[in-house]
């Protein structure tokens, strides 16, 4: 039984007969290919690239959900079969996560893109923070007593530095307003198993590897407040998704998507150490 994915917090969304997700009950993701531009294909061929690529190390293939192949299912907009890409839903061991969509990079366009397009990627990326601070936040959906803080897109659009840092701080915090308690921030942020910690182990990857360029990908961090509330480790996670414009890296560094994580890296690390700074004040 296929159904729209109840946390999807950015992208398009197969609700009101448009072409969108969905997902089973058996923990799979299902992509429709899309059929007016090259998304679709590009993010085939990625994945059947990564997944073949023997040169890709075992601990960095844990930041991408797994491909099952495709699948001619029928579209959430009616107009009949069509293929889907089968991927990992990487919510649906979590019960109500917390969710936050980060596209990385000051530039979200690719060479060979049209002129079109790009210049439609150079507006977007100029009225957000993504050419300022090197990424933006896409979308979000924050627990908080049994209901979701999930602003909408435009909002989202708007966010300037210093609401990305409220943001972050709301994202490990049992309070979404504008003092966060940031009850879980050691837990989630910090700790070897720590969002911090993996987004590290990313950018050690990012500054040798030259076999991909990510072009408009985003970083998923995703955990669970109810897991913590009730004594349990919160259960953290850290994912790459979104891989339409993934273009042949040709022997040299994707300068673009490794300064966006590091500067990434350095808001998430602020927060951390604002969290410590307050413990030691209380």
């Amino acid at each position: 039984m296929l159904k729209v994915p109840e946390h999807q917090v950015a992208g398009r969304q197969a609700i009101d007969g448009k072409l969108g997700p969905l997902i089973d009950n058996s923990g799979h993701f299902y992509k429709p290919l899309q059929d007016d531009d090259e998304r679709g294909t590009g993010e085939l061929t990625f994945y059947h690239s990564f997944s073949s690529n023997t040169r890709i190390p075992h601990h960095i293939r844990r930041f991408f959900p797994v491909f099952y192949g495709t699948q001619l299912l029928k579209a959430s907009d009616g107009s009949g079969l069509r293929p889907h890409l089968v991927l990992q839903d990487i919510t649906s061991d979590h019960l109500n996560p917390s969710i936050l969509d980060i596209k990385i990079g000051s530039r979200t366009w690719y060479i060979e893109a049209s002129n079109d397009y790009i210049q439609n990627c150079f507006h977007r990326d100029k009225t957000t923070t993504t050419v300022s601070l090197g990424f933006r936040i896409c979308g979000l959906q924050i627990y908080n007593e049994s209901a979701f803080w999930k602003p909408e897109r435009k909002l989202v659009q708007s966010f300037t530095a210093d609401d990305v840092r409220s943001v972050l701080r709301m994202f490990v915090s049992s309070n979404v307003g504008p003092e966060p308690d940031f009850c879980f921030a050691d837990s989630v942020y910090g700790g070897c198993d720590g969002i911090l910690e993996r987004l590290m182990e990313l950018k050690t990857w990012f500054e040798d590897q030259t076999m991909y360029h990510f072009c408009s990908c985003s970083v998923l961090l995703l955990f669970d407040k109810e897991s913590f509330l009730k004594g349990k480790t919160p259960f953290a996670e850290v994912k790459l998704i979104d891989f339409a414009h993934v273009v042949d890296g040709n022997g040299v560094i994707d300068h673009n998507f490794l300064g966006g994580l590091c500067s990434f890296i350095k808001f998430v690390s602020q927060v951390l150490a604002d969290s410590k700074g307050s413990t030691m004040e209380d």
